[in-house]
């Protein structure tokens, strides 16, 4: 009985471990905006801090000033004295080195960016093992007053709360599985660079620029940058870019193909200084380049990329030279031990096997094991490989270059996000799990349009594991709940994850009219056009203030996207449709160039009118009727159509289930009055349109309407003729219509008669008739079964007749509110 008590005992132990452990684990959420049991307000709003914090604490705990104020509209203020909120870090502020020593911050000492947010008597204490793990702390408390990381680069509202109170308890999300989580700003121009010279009157990257960027990487609790470097140059454009990094706390890097912490521009601007880019020819010179990236960055604590590529972003050579890479990698080496006076491998190095590199590991070149090897997908969001059991064992790790933008063959990758969640989800699942630990890095173009793509990549970098397959959506839901409210949050994700899908079948860049039959183009058409109504169905709940956020994140990429394949749709059928020289083809080269003028229309929103214009430059990116895999053309094209000359007669309609259905504008032929015309009015009636004699106050003469169509073995016919309902307004017991097939004897046809106010009428005819708003008359009529093709013929005796639809029943109709499909129509040539 001891012994089943003590057991039971035990197991309770473990489990309330277990249980302290998991509620320690993530920073759930604690605080609140009214008042909770065992909750306190925060009153004065005030942050204690000590000078002797690193400056990124200190502009951390600044901009958590400015957030208190944008949630509550009262000043907060910063305090080295008493302080209901605390901000320090071990081994600075000597209150948390005490309560670290007593236990009463535990599990801080030692720890890499980790943060405990905790309440201590009257304080809320934010804690951090080293400089970053503060900074977190200090944005996961902002985030949680309801200041989103892309309250700036997605204009993300804040909502304005009188009160904050803080429930008592102790927060953590634990130390971050990978170690060093990036972005990369690549593919810069046009659109980034444009925005950029637009908003801080630059030709380059400044450092209010990169301000920006390196306060969102620290918001989504990253600490690693490799700058923009197409035409820009992070170290030589702007000095303060570089001390702006180190003050902020980010880690510098630089691209898989500029070694030793020079921009490749620093190179391109001066070749003839620095000779060739050969390091068996040049190597006194390409030296001396190495070495003056390294005395810049040596206090600093970045990350050196090793190594050699070609010139500008190619392979260094045709062949694979592994003694010549070797002693490039072994020079280098020398160059940091040199310059830092310390041993290379206290620098943290990274050696990229990107694209041809690879081949250079795959024959047998080493680097020292301190160093990071950087695997890389296939530019397509495809892990290319993951280190072999015995290879994880490296004391350097090993990194993985990811893409969610990309420039190169096939074609190009730019304009807008087309990975799916569960792509991307997957594919770092497995790096994650194969052993790439050690560093990630996103290549992210312009940074927008990928803020959410951004976001899951650099939740997943912090914790993998907290995303599953059967809860992957979650993240998506908790990202918009975020961004447009709770409320919104499970439509806004289904939406946001939908678009991901739909777009990442294949790219704009990619795409064309030989992409999907017609058939599948109008399927995937039609799921666009759902998702846009869903989208802007949406759009309308939403509060003003969350408009713009979500046009960004959301209903840009529903409606852009989907114009495109719109737009290659009618190509496809225009194509399609001219090969049999049918005129329709004509009608789908006008929708094609609509689709190409909304896309226009739709990203010069994006750039002039959305946000106030704030994002003028983001979205000039050409996207449409690439011939190569680059975007070396001079602007967007409209894709080629061709125009079918017009037959002078008419349409031939074919029966389709046993039924004939035309619009009464599709006529074969039209013989207008001596002083009146057909006139088509579009969109009226319930599907296309109507056409009637105009002026009304002219005689009809002898006008009238022909249609020509097929029907074999049939003696007689049911013509179902559709009128507008109108009224007997001439007061001449009911306005009449002549009808015949095959010039035969007419049928005159008075449809509004009876449709009047009199007793009779009133509730059985009247109003039944005027609430649909049109009348259907049916005449049986015979055709001449030697005749192929027949002319069915409508003569209006009065005017004022609006004729809206003709069905011909061949024995297979039945009734229908519009009165069915129209009939496949094929056009008489001759």
């Amino acid at each position: 009985m001891m012994n089943k008590r003590l057991i039971l005992l035990k197991t309770l132990a473990f489990l309330v471990c277990v249980t302290a452990v998991s509620q320690l684990k993530a920073a759930s959420q604690f605080v609140s905006f009214l008042p909770e049991a065992d909750a306190w307000q925060l009153k004065n709003l005030t942050v204690g801090l000590s000078q002797k914090e690193h400056s990124c604490v200190q502009l951390a705990a600044k901009n958590l000033l400015v957030d208190f104020e944008k949630v509550t509209g009262r000043k907060a203020s910063l305090s080295e004295g008493a302080a209901e909120v605390l901000v320090g870090t071990v081994g600075c502020n000597p209150q948390i080195d005490q309560w670290v020593k007593q236990g009463v911050l535990p599990g801080l000492k030692g720890k890499t960016e980790k943060y405990i947010i905790k309440t201590i008597g009257s304080q809320l204490v934010i804690a951090g093992s080293d400089k970053r793990g503060t900074v977190y702390g200090i944005y996961e408390l902002s985030k949680q007053i309801g200041v989103s990381p892309w309250y700036y680069w997605a204009d993300v509202p804040v909502e304005q709360h009188a009160a904050i109170y803080i429930n008592k308890g102790e927060y953590t999300d634990g130390e971050p599985a990978v170690r060093y989580r990036g972005l990369f700003l690549n593919d810069e121009a046009p659109c980034l660079t444009t925005w950029v010279k637009n908003t801080f009157d630059t030709n380059y990257g400044g450092h209010q620029f990169y301000e920006k960027v390196f306060e969102l990487i620290l918001r989504l609790k990253g600490n690693y940058l490799w700058p923009a470097m197409w035409g820009w140059a992070f170290y030589a454009d702007d000095p303060e870019n570089l001390k702006t990094a180190d003050r902020m706390g980010v880690m510098m890097g630089t691209s898989h193909h500029e070694p030793m912490a020079r921009n490749h521009q620093e190179y391109a601007r001066h070749r003839k200084e620095w000779g060739a880019w050969n390091y068996s020819t040049n190597k006194d010179n390409l030296d001396r380049f190495f070495r003056e990236g390294i005395e810049r960055m040596k206090n600093t604590d970045d990350i050196v990329t090793i190594g050699m590529r070609g010139d500008g972003d190619e392979a260094m050579g045709n062949g694979t030279d592994t003694r010549l890479l070797e002693e490039i990698i072994n020079n280098q080496r020398r160059i940091i031990k040199e310059v830092t006076k310390r041993p290379a491998k206290e620098t943290p190095q990274i050696w990229a096997l990107y694209k041809e590199v690879q081949d250079y590991y795959d024959a047998g070149l080493r680097v020292p094991d301190d160093v990071t090897i950087l695997l890389c997908d296939d530019n397509w969001g495809n892990v290319r490989r993951i280190p072999t059991a015995e290879e994880k064992k490296r004391k350097g790790g090993w990194g993985l270059y990811y893409h969610v933008d990309y420039v190169g063959a096939p074609r190009n990758s730019k304009w807008i996000n087309v990975t799916p969640i569960q792509n991307m989800w997957e594919q770092l699942q497995l790096a994650y799990n194969g052993g790439i630990q050690k560093l990630w890095i996103l290549n992210v173009g312009d940074l927008k349009p990928m803020e959410y793509p951004i976001q899951l990549f650099m939740d997943m970098a912090w914790d993998p594991a907290k995303y599953q397959v059967d809860n992957l959506l979650d993240h998506t839901r908790d990202f918009c709940a975020e961004s447009f409210g709770v409320p919104h949050a499970d439509e806004a994700a289904s939406i946001l994850n939908l678009v991901c899908k739909y777009n990442g079948r294949i790219t704009s860049e990619m795409l064309d009219a030989r992409t999907y039959t017609c058939d599948e183009f109008e399927r995937v058409v039609n799921e666009y056009k759902a998702l846009e109504t869903r989208a802007l169905r949406l759009f309308l709940e939403l509060k003003p203030e969350c408009q713009d956020a979500y046009r960004q994140l959301v209903l840009f990429p529903v409606q852009a996207m989907g114009n495109i394949y719109e737009m290659y749709y009618a190509q496809a059928m225009n194509l399609q449709l001219a090969k049999n020289h049918d005129p329709e083809a004509n009608e789908w080269a006008d929708r094609c160039r609509q689709a190409f003028k909304r896309d226009s229309l739709l990203c010069n929103y994006y750039n002039k009118v959305m946000a106030r214009g704030k994002w003028d430059g983001m979205m000039i990116q050409k996207h449409i009727s690439y011939r190569t895999w680059n975007d070396n053309f001079r602007a967007d094209v409209c894709p080629r159509l061709v125009e079918v000359p017009t037959p002078v007669s008419g349409p031939v309609f074919s029966p389709s289930d046993g039924y004939i259905s035309i619009e009464a504008e599709h006529t074969y032929s039209r013989e207008d009055a001596k002083n009146a015309t057909w006139t088509v009015i579009p969109y009226m009636g319930r599907t296309l349109s109507g056409i009637s004699l105009m002026p009304y106050t002219a005689s009809t003469d002898q006008a009238k309407l022909t249609y020509q169509f097929k029907a074999a073995d049939v003696k007689t016919v049911k013509v179902h003729v559709v009128t507008k309902s109108t009224l007997d307004f001439l007061d001449k017991g009911g306005l009449i219509y002549d009808l015949a097939i095959d010039g035969k004897q007419p049928v005159a046809v008075n449809f509004n008669k009876d449709l009047n106010e009199k007793p009779e009428n009133i509730y059985t005819v009247y109003y039944p008739t005027i609430a649909k708003r049109v009348v259907e008359m049916v005449v049986e009529l015979p055709v001449d079964a030697n005749e192929k093709v027949h002319t069915l013929t409508l003569h209006p005796q009065d005017p004022g007749i609006v004729f809206e639809k003709i069905v011909i029943d061949l024995g297979g109709y039945q009734s229908q509110y519009l009165f069915g499909k129209e009939s496949q129509k094929a056009y008489n040539l001759q």
